[in-house]
């Protein structure tokens, strides 16, 4: 769930209302924050007195018909100005009956057929000072005459309600709510063809603070009121053939108290106290998410970014049951790869990217051993330059984990997955408020792992814990703090080689290292705080610090690239401790304004960051491994520590960025980022300063709704340590893209992304050739272009799919030394991904469902030039089968079905990583 969204799922309880003329079938479509995602059946039959979703604990008798003398009407903002005199004046609509009981005279006021209503903004902003509202449910009830649809608020007076007309649909915009389960789930509430007349009725969130009303007549415009009550708003929607014959009978209003069932196309299907059934299925933090913060530091539609961004759900995850990022983004991501199975360093569009983010931080300045996904609520990959916001980058792209926040409402969910290759990891979430008016809320997640592996001798055990506390200051400012532990034991495996023609001959799970040598262990901390503040609704201030530390020590068997004879392998032992700490603070100010007709969100900010890393490392010969009958027996040898020093980087960065609708269809993103950095050692043996302004510039257009057009060109930098031959200070390299796509909402629940890029990259190191053993210079440059295309959501209830194919030529484009047209190492030119699943929505097997998924990643180059050795390319399909009972979830997962023999990535010949053979894991979770 995205940051912005997720401080809603803190406010209260109430209800907004929808009455409907005739009763309808609806549907609730749930966002799920834990990656829950249900379908469920309700109220089944006219013998049921429960209106119940048993995924979750959301069940309730059924809701009575609002009560009549609570019943407020109120107008429509566009109705106001024309109206204000006649509400005044008419006592009785401060006082109203049933929707079932109401007369219809023909001079009834607020016809929104009768009274034209001028467009309204699509985005209204809630008013100053307030919290957007959470709609924490959507009931449905038959009634003599119709269905009430209920969405749920106790403080609906708070809402603000503009309306307009499209053709035959009538839509009203709810501004200052959102709709949030009290678990803190999204979900869109839809009801199809509830009368011959009225073809959907949709309740869903637009952005973050605005709810949209839906209403589709199929030959005309339905006819709408709006009143307040108690419970919340109410929408009286009545279909057109009751609407026209009121006026025809204005002298009878007894005739009009006649139920519109006696028209027999309008006929209820239920008798009038029978429950609705509803259909509860996953979608936005399903398979479909339609906001990121990663590319613009602002809760913004994927629409509207001039950049591909590809997120992976919660759901997905879950579906999976994944629990390494590497794996999460191999299944789901196509074109990026990950360059070493020793840390989780992703090479993206080309490029290697040493590090990732965590919730927008970095996490240290390398990437990190092992990042565990038990707190991740979803993945945001971005691709392309993102130093305009992010500071020194490669200009592949970046990969940020977005962490699970506090629920408003008490969550619990316990979780055991158990498998091959002795694996057993029990997990645990806990969320909740910790006071009576839920102020301050915790979530904590546990995860234990204990596995071994398919590679002889190679085992893991892991302990992983995140705390995070919220607390609501007050109305206008919240705090977040959070903390994450992970301590781990793992075999540092180096895989298997290749031999002198290329070939990979050798068992998949032949050890080449001395494992009573491995006492390796990994001790990872980070502790960040979020404060936001707001002025009023359109200007925010958040600040932000994060701390992150990893230590590894520990001695372990290191592979060296003298491998002879095809035969005999060199071996190293090494003593080493690495502390890698970064310290962040980012500071931004967010404001929206308007310059006559257009509209801007802006966005100033600076950056301060401090980098360091320690090592000491000491190293001694070890035999000589025979790769095809080796002999582990050894002896740990005596280690001098020889090499240790501390490095130091330090960094400003000052950042600007302006979002621009000039129309409701053309959208600007205009920004830059200067920044300063310092990098030094302990020793003083070195020092240097680099700075750069990285801007970026992207246009959307967007031709009808579903549609955008974009392009967008952007720069990266990352600074060279290091001087020429003349004594002169490397530069920074410089990365430029030029990017152009399309994206489309195909359906409601269903969006795909259509990108081609080209980058390129200058400042590259090469033999100077003067003295090419011992200097280099900046005449290298390398580029990198392709497409991609995603797709992600529901296709039809319960059917979801996440699938992508990517096209990627990356190579030397200049270089004194590497031949020209060489291809970049660990790039694959094809990638492609499937994975799909489909829950049964009614009957004896409800809840049962089926998965597959399949991988295919092109050869890969593993050497640096390039040589007679590629990493094979390889198809890798899976399977899972899961059911869903009440609060129960059981599956099974089958990873690589077929058994076939894969690489995933090589560092170079000598550390070739394969890939798992079949591998089943059974998981068994319980919420409540």
């Amino acid at each position: 769930m995205k940051l912005d969204k997720l401080f809603q799922t803190l406010l209260l309880t109430g209800a907004v209302v929808v009455v409907v003329n005739t009763p309808a079938k609806g549907e609730e479509v749930r966002e799920d924050i834990q990656g829950k995602s249900s379908t469920q059946r309700v109220g089944e039959s006219a013998l049921d007195e429960k209106v119940a979703v048993t995924e979750k604990t959301f069940a309730s008798s059924k809701s009575p018909v609002l009560a009549p003398s609570n019943q407020k009407s109120r107008l429509f903002k566009s109705q106001l100005a024309s109206s204000l005199q006649k509400a005044k004046s008419d006592k009785t609509s401060k006082n109203i009956r049933q929707i079932s009981e109401i007369e219809l005279p023909a001079t009834s006021a607020q016809m929104l057929v009768q009274t034209p209503t001028p467009t309204n903004p699509s985005n209204p902003e809630p008013r100053s000072g307030d919290q957007v509202v959470a709609i924490t449910s959507v009931k449905a009830n038959a009634t003599n005459r119709g269905v009430e649809v209920i969405l749920e608020t106790t403080q609906g007076t708070r809402l603000q309600v503009t309306n307009r007309s499209a053709g035959n649909n009538f839509i009203a915009d709810v501004s200052g709510g959102q709709l949030r389960l009290p678990s803190g789930e999204a979900f869109t509430f839809r009801s199809e063809k509830p009368t011959a007349v009225i073809t959907e009725i949709t309740v869903t969130n637009i952005d973050a603070n605005t709810v949209r009303v839906t209403v589709v007549g199929e030959k005309a415009l339905p006819t709408v009121e709006l009143f307040d009550d108690d419970a919340g708003l109410v929408f009286g929607i009545t279909s057109v053939a009751i609407a026209t014959q009121a006026p025809q009978q204005p002298q009878t209003p007894q005739t009009q108290e006649k139920p519109a069932s006696e028209t027999p196309q309008e006929q209820p299907t239920a008798p009038p106290d029978q429950p609705i059934e509803l259909v509860v299925t996953g979608e936005q933090d399903g398979y479909n998410v339609r906001n990121a913060t990663t590319a613009t530091k602002t809760d913004t539609p994927l629409r509207d970014i001039p950049q591909s961004i590809q997120v992976i759900p919660n759901q997905v995850i879950r579906d999976q049951n994944v629990n390494r990022l590497q794996d999460a983004v191999r299944n789901n991501a196509p074109g990026v790869s990950q360059f070493s199975n020793q840390s989780q360093a992703f090479v993206i569009r080309g490029f290697r990217q040493d590090f990732n983010l965590r919730n927008g931080f970095r996490s240290g300045s390398t990437a990190t051993k092992d990042v565990d996904l038990a707190d991740v609520d979803h993945i945001e990959v971005l691709r392309g330059p993102a130093s305009v916001l992010l500071g020194q980058l490669q200009p592949g792209g970046v990969i940020n984990t977005v962490t699970k926040q506090p629920l408003s409402e008490p969550y619990y969910s316990v979780k055991f997955t158990g498998g091959q290759f002795s694996f057993y990891r029990p997990e645990l979430d806990l969320s909740g408020p910790l006071t009576n008016d839920g102020s301050l809320k915790y979530r904590l997640n546990l995860a234990y792992q204990n596995n071994g592996s398919f590679r002889d001798f190679v085992s893991e055990d892991r302990f992983f814990v995140a705390p995070v506390l919220q607390w609501n200051i007050g109305k206008n400012t919240t705090l977040t703090v959070d903390f994450s532990y992970t301590y781990n034991n793992p075999t540092l495996d180096y895989g298997v080689v290749a031999l002198s023609d290329g070939s990979l001959v050798l068992p998949i799970n032949r050890a080449l290292f001395y494992p009573s040598l491995d006492q390796v262990t990994v001790e990872q901390y980070q502790a960040s705080y979020r404060l936001e503040h707001k002025f009023s609704d359109n200007w925010e201030l958040r600040n932000g610090f994060s701390f992150y530390s990893a230590k590894q020590s520990g001695g372990y068997t290191y592979v060296e690239d003298d491998f002879r004879d095809d035969r005999f392998l060199d071996k190293l032992y090494a003593d080493d401790l690495f502390i890698d700490q970064d310290y962040r603070m980012q500071t931004d100010l967010t404001g929206k304004f308007t310059t006559g007709s257009i509209r801007h969100q802006l966005l100033i900010g600076f950056e301060l960051g401090r980098s360091t890393g320690y090592f000491t490392s000491g190293t001694a010969l070890l035999p000589t491994i025979d790769i095809f009958n080796p002999n582990y027996n050894v002896t740990r040898p005596d280690v001098q520590i020889d090499n240790y020093g501390t490095n130091f980087t330090d960094t400003l960065g000052i950042y600007i960025q302006d979002q621009i609708d000039i129309t409701d269809n053309l959208h600007l993103l205009v920004g830059g980022r200067f920044d300063f950095s310092e990098q030094y050692d302990s020793f003083g043996t070195f020092s240097q300063g680099d700075q750069a302004f990285s801007p970026r510039v992207g246009i959307v257009y967007q031709p009808i709704k579903p549609i955008s057009l974009y392009a967008s060109y952007s720069q990266s930098f990352n600074p060279v340590i290091g001087r020429s031959r003349t004594n002169s200070v490397f530069e920074p390299e410089r990365g430029t893209q030029y990017e152009v796509g399309v994206k489309a909402d195909i359906t409601n629940t269903v969006s795909a992304t259509l990108a081609a890029f080209e980058i390129t990259k200058s400042n590259v190191l090469t033999s100077d050739p003067a003295d090419p053993i011992n200097f280099s210079i900046q005449v290298g440059e390398q580029r990198s272009k392709g497409f991609e295309f995603t797709i992600g959501g529901e296709i039809l209830p319960g059917w979801n799919i996440l699938a992508g194919y990517a096209y990627t030529d990356a190579r030397v484009t200049e270089d004194n030394r590497i031949p020209v047209g060489t291809f970049l190492r660990n790039v694959p030119k094809n990638a492609a991904n499937l994975w799909t699943t489909y829950e049964i929505q009614s009957g004896d097997y409800k809840g049962l469902g089926f998965g597959l998924g399949l991988v295919f990643v092109g050869e890969q180059q593993a050497d640096f030039p390039n040589s007679n050795f590629q990493v094979p390319s390889y198809v890798r399909t899976d399977a899972a089968l899961f059911y869903r009972r009440d609060n129960w979830r059981l599956g099974i997962n089958v990873n690589n079905l077929f058994d076939v023999e894969y690489y995933e990535t090589a560092s170079r010949r000598t550390v070739v990583y394969p890939g798992a053979p079949t591998n089943v894991q059974a998981t068994i979770s319980y919420e409540f």
